[in-house]
């Protein structure tokens, strides 16, 4: 890649709804960008933060969505909850610079590890995990609690 990448954070609406176009290309069903913003509101009220790897000009080509956690298993640690390279630049390093950076602000954080997930169909996602130093520690179970957009009355 010929430009040089800068890192910053997005904290503010104005932001989010720049980076909207990018998440979208991973998470696909997000479909409005005032309701992103507002799930990134909530999100960062839950310690959620959302890190874009920028080009000279500001454009943002990449993000990555993580959070510091503390449980009995993991300790303290960062769990990366989105990490997305815009298509047109996919198998650029991008997404690599942004794991590398996100993992640095868990060392600097003082986290005993660095957690994400991904889907098992994603055979490729799982290959670029391994070659990052990323090892597979198990396997996440979910159970949907709400049905159509209403929670289940269990």
């Amino acid at each position: 890649m010929d430009t040089s990448i800068t890192f910053r954070h997005l904290d503010a609406a104005d932001d989010w709804t720049l980076a909207f176009d990018v998440m979208k290309e991973l998470r696909p069903h997000l479909t409005d960008a005032n309701a992103f913003c507002a799930q990134m509101r909530r999100q960062r009220e839950e310690s959620y933060r959302l890190l874009a790897a920028c080009d000279d000009e500001g454009t943002f080509l990449g993000l990555a969505g993580y959070r510091t956690q503390t449980n009995t298993l993991y300790g303290r640690f960062v769990y990366v909850d989105d990490l997305v390279v815009t298509s047109r630049l996919q198998r650029s390093g991008i997404g690599a610079c942004l794991l590398d950076k996100v993992r640095e602000i868990a060392r600097h954080s003082r986290c005993a590890h660095f957690v994400l997930d991904t889907g098992l169909h994603m055979a490729l996602a799982q290959r670029f995990y391994y070659r990052n130093g990323l090892l597979a520690k198990g396997m996440h179970f979910v159970e949907p609690l709400v049905s159509h957009g209403k929670e289940n009355a269990r």
